[in-house]
Formats: C-alpha cells, structure tokens, sequence
C-alpha cells in the first residue's frame, strides 16, 4: 500500500503490520522516544520533526549530538534510504529540506538566546546554583527584597549585587524575612562564580528571546524547525536543563489556553531527558509535572528522548501516550528491570512478546504505540522507521553561516542591551550614602574649609573659614552638588567597566 508522509491528519512513522501513524490532533498528549545509544533514536526524532513541519507544525529542538541540523538541508538519495522507503512503501520518498532557526545560549553556533535572572525566577535558579534548603532560602529573600525596593535582576552582576545588598543588611532583614545566614550569601556568591566561569553569563540578559519568534511558518507553510546547538550547553547539564525547563515554563506562561485543535501549536523536543529529572527536589518535580500536565491545553506538545524510559517518573510518564521504543540492552539486573518496566508501559499485543522484542529491535526498528480514536493508545507494533527526508547528519559549519544570515532574526537577538538594573542602581546608592557620610563626619563644612582657608592658624588658633563665612544652608547646597558629581564619576566608570 502507497503511504505519504503526510495523510488525513496524520504523520506517517514507518511499516509494521499496518501502517504506524501519529495523529495531528492528539500529538499535543506529549510522548516519549527512547532507546539505547545508536538505536536510531535521531533519526526517528527527525522523521518526526520533519512530519510536524510539513503540516505546518513549529518545532524546537536541543540538537546535543549536532546531527539534527541536517534537517536543514536536502537529504542524498542513498541506496539505503530508497530501499527503506520503497519497504515501509513510501513511493512518493523524496529529498526536501525544512526551514530552520539555529539558537545557541552561547552564540557561536546560533542566534544568541537569552533569559533575565528575575523571569527565570528563584526556585530554578536555586537549582542551578545546586543550592540547599538555607541557601535557597536567603535567594528567595534576595529576590523578594529586589521587588519591593524596584531593582531589577537582568544579569549575573545584578545578581551578584543583591546577594551581597541582603547580606549587608542580614541583621535588619531577618527581623523582616527570617534568619539571613551570612554564610549562606557568601555560599551563594561562590556558586555564581563558578557558573560565570562556566559561561552562564551569555545566557542572562537582553533581549529576552520573544516566544512568539519561535512559533512561525515559513513562506512555503512549512513549520520553522528551531534547533538549539546543544554540544556545549550539555558540558553544562545543570544549566541545560533548567534553560529548557525556564523556556516550557515560558511558553505555559505566555500562550492562551486552546483547548482541543485540529494539531499542535508548538513541538517541543528535550533530548537528554534524564537531566531534568536526575536529583531533581520535590519543588521542582511539582513544576515538571504540572506543566507537563497544563501545557497540552496550550496546544504545546512535549516529546521526551532519552535512553531509558526509567529514566521519567511515572507521575510525568503516565502523561505520555505517544510512545517509540528502540531496542535496549539488558547485561544486568537493573537493565533487565528496564526493559521490563518499558515492555509493561505499551498496550499489550497478543502476538507479540514485548519484552523479547526490544533485545531483539535492529537499529532504524522499533515497538510504536500512538494515541487514537479518543484518545486510547494503540497495540504495540513492531515498526520499521520510515527514513528522512532531510539530510542524515550536521550541516557543515559554511552552510549554518549561510542559513543564519538567512534567518528572519539576524541582528535581532546579537547586541546584548545594558539598561539600568539592581547592579547599577545599588552602586548609585552607595555613592550617595558614602557622599552623605563623608559630609556629616566633617560637621558640615570642614571640607570646605581645607579648600577655602579654614582650620587653624601655625600658634593653632582656630581661624574663621569660608565653610563658617558662608553658611550652614549654603554649606549644605555644595556638598550636595559635589556628592552629585562623585556619584556622575562613579556611574561612569561602572559603566566603562561594563
């Protein structure tokens, strides 16, 4: 039987008995891709990309490996990719690229993607940081007292700033807030420096990534495949992980609900799964699961990949009803207690012993189950993948130049904005306290008169001054104005260094 990538509705994932298809309108009920190390998992990831764009569906994507960017460009017509095509019965097989987006937290291999500290929020910065119950609390103070006193938190600096503002003022604040450990707010800044270190302060600050810009079509109708160049960002899990875990927090936030549509608004892929959840404290599972629960109202879809499914508490798996399944290895008890768990997730398919199946699976095969109908997964299916349609590896670094000077967002993105925060704001403040202090230590014109001829005399008779001549009120004019010309030279130079 011919197939198309594309009919009534539904992508078409490849041959078993009868033809494996996704639904476009349950797609948005999440799913679950996963498998040993050279199964075929990119690849199906791909097929499903490029499925999702052809219906006009965007797609985001960490890209860890590089591979997934061949999406970009025209596939090869390989022997082995024509002989796939012509066994799943795919007569219509041709080469074709998807529009593609490249983002990179770093900008080198992508347009630059950005968060404020104050959007992302105390709870996944504090997993970042990798932080304890005490210290967490001190930050969660930090961000409260930021707030109120109208200080914004763009960048690592601003954060740096009000750690130390809190930590300044612990005595004072724990009356307020509770305990403010000193030591807590140093713990915290030595954190930070070893995130800065690590390079997370190209990832704060302006302009903030607009979710819209990664909702889009291109001119043809197809969906925009946005492709996020992990290979460095995964040097960096931590931060890996609460990026992707900040940007579904985002898109939860800002899109309207939609109900039930026809297919999704967004598709969202996060390769490397287990790192969101690895050690992850019990807020934050709350946040993982909640959204993964409220956001297919938003008409986002999300798709876990990872190499095992146990990998994914069952409070988020049971949410996953779109489910591929490459091979697995089992050489010890806990990888035999692996695949079985996966063998007992799919509806059960009388002839077929799951379990056997997924030693068994050759690389480019896998056990599919898809929702349908109401919304009921399907019988499990020993599946051949269909083959892509783009080309089957990275783009070469001359052709992710070309396509990023193509891209809709060149230049929007690239020049980092420094408006006045917490950072700079802080600083001012401190002039002008330092400024006050300086004038009330010297009784309000001694100053003055080591410039105008006050003090005392060689026999240490006290002689009368401008500061004296002049006035108090007067006095006090100039010293403010000298104050306000100290603070002038100060913000400069804060702002040279910057």
């Amino acid at each position: 039987m011919s197939q198309s990538v594309l009919q009534d509705g539904k992508i078409f994932i490849g041959k078993s008995i009868k033809s494996e298809y996704l639904d476009l309108s349950l797609a948005n009920r999440h799913g679950l891709v996963t498998g040993a190390t050279g199964t075929g998992k990119t690849v199906t990831l791909q097929v499903l990309a490029e499925g999702f764009s052809r219906a006009g569906v965007p797609v985001f994507a960490a890209d860890i490996k590089g591979d997934l960017s061949g999406i970009g460009e025209v596939g090869e017509p390989k022997d082995f990719l024509l002989k796939r095509a012509a066994e799943v019965g795919l007569d219509d097989y041709k080469n074709s690229a998807s529009p593609v987006v490249f983002w990179d937290v770093f900008g080198a291999s992508g347009h630059p993607i950005r968060a404020t500290v104050e959007d992302m929020g105390p709870l996944l910065v504090s997993r970042m940081l990798d932080l304890n119950d005490v210290q967490e609390g001190v930050l969660n103070i930090a961000f409260r007292v930021a707030s109120e006193e109208g200080l914004p938190l763009i960048n690592l600096g601003d954060l740096r700033a009000i750690v130390t503002y809190v930590g300044s003022r612990a005595k004072e604040l724990s009356v307020k807030y509770g305990n403010v450990a000193i030591q807590s707010a140093g713990a915290i800044q030595r954190r930070l420096l070893v995130l800065e270190e690590q390079g997370a302060d190209h990832f704060f600050g302006e302009p903030e990534i607009d979710i819209w810009d990664l909702i889009r079509t291109g001119p043809d109708g197809k969906g925009v495949v946005n492709i996020l160049s992990a290979d460095k960002l995964m040097e960096r899990p931590r931060l890996y992980a609460v990026f992707l875990l900040w940007l579904l927090t985002k898109l939860w936030q800002t899109l309207p609900e939609v109900g039930d549509q026809p297919k999704p608004r967004l598709v969202f892929f996060f390769d490397e799964a287990h790192l969101l959840f690895d050690d992850a404290p019990k807020a934050l599972m709350e946040r993982i699961e909640q959204i993964a629960r409220l956001v297919r109202s938003k008409g986002v879809g999300v798709y876990f990949i990872t190499q095992n499914p146990m990998d994914v508490p069952n409070s988020v798996s049971a949410q996953l009803g779109n489910r591929v399944q490459h091979a697995l290895r089992a050489f010890t008890p806990q990888e035999q207690r692996a695949v079985r768990a996966a063998a007992e997730t799919f509806r059960r398919n009388p002839e077929l012993n799951t379990e056997r199946v997924i030693l068994e699976l050759k690389v480019g095969e896998a056990l599919v189950s898809t929702l349908e109908n109401k919304g009921e997964p399907s019988i499990v299916q020993r599946t051949l993948i269909r083959p892509p349609e783009g080309r089957i590896g990275p783009v070469t670094d001359a052709e992710r130049r070309a396509l990023m000077a193509g891209s809709p967002f060149s230049g929007k993105y690239d020049t980092v904005k420094n408006r006045e925060s917490a950072e700079e704001m802080l600083a001012k403040r401190n002039a002008e306290a330092a400024a006050a202090k300086e004038a009330d230590a010297s009784g309000g014109g001694g100053w003055l008169d080591s410039i105008f001829g006050g003090g005392r005399g060689p026999t240490g008779r006290k002689r009368q001054g401008m500061g004296e001549m002049i006035g108090r009120e007067v006095q006090r004019s100039l010293a403010r104005t000298v104050a306000s010309t100290i603070r002038s030279i100060i913000m400069k130079s804060i702002g040279m260094r910057r």
